[in-house]
């Protein structure tokens, strides 16, 4: 595609609050436009040209906008990919959290729409513009993400974006809406809701992508999905990315997905390799100081710790706050604008420790999260691998660490042969000697063929 097709500079204008949208704290705008950013030095058409994302088929505006923003060269999950998404195919894509699969989806459907709307403004008629591409995501962090991708990606382009989720008023989404954006990013439930009243028209969307999909599934979104899929038109591409493919997904992906091309950058359970792993056996009332022992550790920069409960969750940050760690909670209880203060927090290095539930084990991406802790081991296995995700990203080196009392050694079993492998045995205790447990060799997982 001829690079001159492209408005240069960026369209989208600041929100009604003054704000650029993306910008940290301010996700609970909704996003119809993108505020002009400072020129950038410019690229010439010989590096732009030259770039491995513009051997993607990608046109010179995205090229300089991921070149813009740091990006050297395509991960391998884009290489698989953007070739194929801007080919029209369909795809199922297993990748891990943390290998650039958003950018793997987001710039092929910009280049998509751009395309298309470059041809609608060169008929003769006039046409009113309509919602063509939809990303559907489990979480309001993880759409508030792809939306800021959505913005750096598409800063040089003529299109207009919106994303709407639950748990902040809808009138600021109905204005976006209203705007008649090109690309909308929704959470389920939102979306379903706005449909209902009659706010936003899916006739036209030719381009859907599912994200985190086994996410979906685990927090019983699947029913909105499909509500959301019927609304559709049928002649659409879609794109589904799953962390893993189970039965489930694959049910799922037969019934939404037309031939589509399969991608598996990692085995489907695997988890990722530049994450150290290791459990420690250690009595549930010991598991607190065990916590902050590790947490002293010098070469803890940011811990993200998982608890089962809200309620434990609460209680653990108090504790570790009464023990000096700069801590902060974030579980589904919390409001919007508490989690995203949370969150923002912590990605500043103000909070060194944030203890989540699962709410957090997807869409939260914070950089330089050198250590997971699984206070209490999750009760679904495909849970630890969204958890351990979290660190360990884009090839940097993480820990993970799990605390298993002895109700959870069943947990534990699962973990180990959905991952099909044993973690390594640690023996840190609050004290510094032998665990309750850690004498006891855990039982060998038959991991099968």
């Amino acid at each position: 595609m001829s690079s001159s097709r492209f408005r240069r500079g960026p369209t989208f204008r600041r929100n009604r609050f003054g704000h650029r949208p993306g910008a940290p704290g301010l996700s609970t705008s909704p996003v119809v436009s993108q505020a002009p950013r400072a020129a950038s030095p410019p690229l010439d058409a010989k590096t732009l040209a030259a770039s491995p994302f513009a051997a993607l088929g990608l046109a010179e505006p995205l090229v300089r906008a991921v070149l813009d923003e740091g990006y050297a060269h395509p991960s391998p999950v884009q290489v698989e990919v953007v070739p194929k998404v801007l080919a029209g195919r369909d795809v199922l894509v297993c990748a891990q959290t943390g290998t650039g699969k958003t950018a793997g989806f987001v710039l092929p459907i910009l280049q998509h729409l751009a395309q298309e709307g470059e041809a609608r403004a060169n008929q003769s008629a006039p046409t009113r513009r309509h919602v063509r591409a939809l990303i559907l995501a489990p979480t309001r962090e993880l759409a508030a993400q792809i939306t800021q991708r959505v913005s750096a990606y598409g800063q040089f382009l003529n299109l207009r974006h919106a994303v709407v989720y639950g748990g902040v008023s809808q009138r600021s989404q109905e204005v976006a809406l209203r705007a008649m954006p090109d690309l909308v990013v929704a959470t389920p439930g939102r979306l379903l809701d706005l449909m209902q009243q009659r706010l936003v028209d899916l006739h036209a969307v030719g381009h859907f992508v599912l994200d985190e999909a086994d996410r979906m599934l685990d927090m019983g979104f699947v029913h909105d999905v499909r509500r959301v899929c019927a609304a559709l038109p049928p002649r659409r591409q879609t794109l589904l990315f799953s962390a893993t493919i189970s039965p489930a997904i694959q049910g799922l992906a037969a019934r939404m997905l037309v031939d589509p091309a399969r991608i598996a950058i990692a085995p489907a359970v695997t988890t990722a390799q530049t994450v150290q792993q290791s459990v420690v056996f250690v009595a549930r009332a010991d598991k607190p100081a065990l916590l902050e022992r590790v947490l002293r550790e010098g070469s803890v920069e940011r811990a993200l710790v998982f608890t089962r409960t809200k309620h434990g969750a609460n209680r653990l940050s108090e504790r570790l706050d009464r023990a000096g760690f700069l801590s902060a909670a974030i579980h589904s209880n919390k409001t919007q604008s508490a989690r995203e203060r949370a969150l923002e927090s912590f990605r500043r290095g103000t909070t060194k420790v944030l203890v989540a539930t699962d709410v957090a084990a997807r869409g939260t991406h914070v950089d330089n999260v050198s250590l997971v802790v699984n206070f209490d081991l999750p009760n679904v296995a495909e849970s630890y691998v969204h958890r351990i995700g979290r660190t360990g990203r884009a090839g940097a080196l993480g820990r993970a660490i799990s605390f298993c009392d002895q109700d959870e050694r069943a947990l534990l079993r699962d973990v180990e042969r959905f991952i099909r492998r044993r973690l390594t045995i640690g023996t840190s205790t609050p004290e510094g000697g032998a665990s309750e447990f850690g004498a006891v060799e855990h039982s060998l997982v038959n991991c099968g063929s």
